[in-house]
């Protein structure tokens, strides 16, 4: 009898934060839209859809940076374009902290689709929205599927450098960790493991595998070797770059997930996704059916897209996304 005494009170407080969190995301969903430029900035998508191709086409590596921009973005205090402010007196700047400090790239290519924006339709547009979709059409980009944006978020007014160390997972993290990080921010385990799989495109920093390819067990030993050759033991070369996926660096496709059953992940938080755990079930999925990929990786993006937006008032429209108007 006791246990119904307290179950009774956490099934209709666990049911009331339900009740609570789909009407939050319901008027999300009722003030954002796809649409929601048509009539104030019409040329806003093709301008940053023009801006995102060209700098690709110089820089292919731009398309996996992009997405992590955005990724950066979302998963630090939502998607509030927070990122892209630069440090002053009074902000300490996301971009100055450790996941992101030498490593973030793209600011420049979410500033230049601002001010061409800015000269069509001045202060309508926000850095939020030129950065969530600037991250779809990095991933069409490279081939990759595309999907509608809601759009409507507005720009924050500060950084949160503290939370970037702290929520934004790491490259060592255990399964465990990144579950939890990832649940936190209301995505799950199929989320978790579709949004790695943008890991197929894109390098990282020798410094960020080293430890990974010369003591640890559960890696592909010929892997192993060629990954070396740009990564020395010795604590040189830190800085070297390596691509996450060998096979086809620049394509968007399910070969990620192929990469992993045959102990071929490069990171170890990637590798953890494959390594007799929860998730190997579905990155086995992911790996017979580039299908299933593409379809929950939408899904996923879109979920990361909508993530505490700033609506309803809250925010500002930035003149240049790396200040505060």
């Amino acid at each position: 009898m006791a246990s119904h005494i307290y179950t009774t009170p956490c099934i209709i407080a666990s049911l009331s934060c339900f009740l609570l969190l789909l009407s939050s995301f319901s008027q999300c969903q009722a003030q954002m839209s796809p649409t929601f430029y048509n009539k104030t900035c019409p040329n806003a998508l093709k301008i940053i859809r023009t801006t995102v191709n060209q700098a690709i086409s110089r820089d292919r590596r731009m398309a996996a940076s992009l997405v992590r921009l955005h990724f950066h973005d979302c998963f630090v205090q939502g998607c509030d374009a927070s990122i892209l402010l630069d440090s002053t007196p009074v902000i300490e700047g996301e971009k100055d902290a450790l996941p992101n400090n030498a490593s973030a790239r793209g600011y420049d290519v979410i500033e230049a689709a601002k001010r061409e924006i800015e000269k069509s339709c001045p202060g309508v547009v926000s850095c939020a929205d030129i950065l969530t979709v600037a991250a779809r059409d990095a991933v069409v980009s490279a081939g990759g599927p595309s999907w509608a944006v809601n759009l409507g978020r507005r720009d924050s007014t500060m950084a949160y450098h503290a939370k970037a160390g702290t929520d934004l997972p790491s490259p060592y993290s255990d399964l465990d960790t990144l579950i939890t990080a990832f649940a936190k921010k209301g995505l799950s385990k199929r989320d978790l493991v579709a949004l790695s799989g943008a890991h197929t495109l894109g390098q990282t920093q020798c410094f960020l595998f080293r430890y990974r390819i010369y003591n640890h067990t559960d890696v592909d030993p010929d892997f192993a070797n060629t990954r070396k050759r740009q990564c020395p033991e010795q604590q040189i070369g830190d800085k070297n770059l390596s691509p996450l996926d060998l096979v086809t660096p620049y394509v968007f496709d399910n070969n990620y997930y192929k990469n992993l059953m045959q102990k071929k992940g490069l990171l170890q938080s990637d590798q953890n996704l494959f390594n007799g755990g929860v998730t190997d079930s579905i990155v086995s999925e992911y790996a017979k059916s580039p299908e299933a990929f593409n379809t929950d990786f939408v899904s996923a993006m879109i979920k990361l897209s909508e993530i505490q937006p700033l609506i309803d008032g809250h925010g500002i429209i930035r003149k240049v996304c790396s200040a505060v108007n």
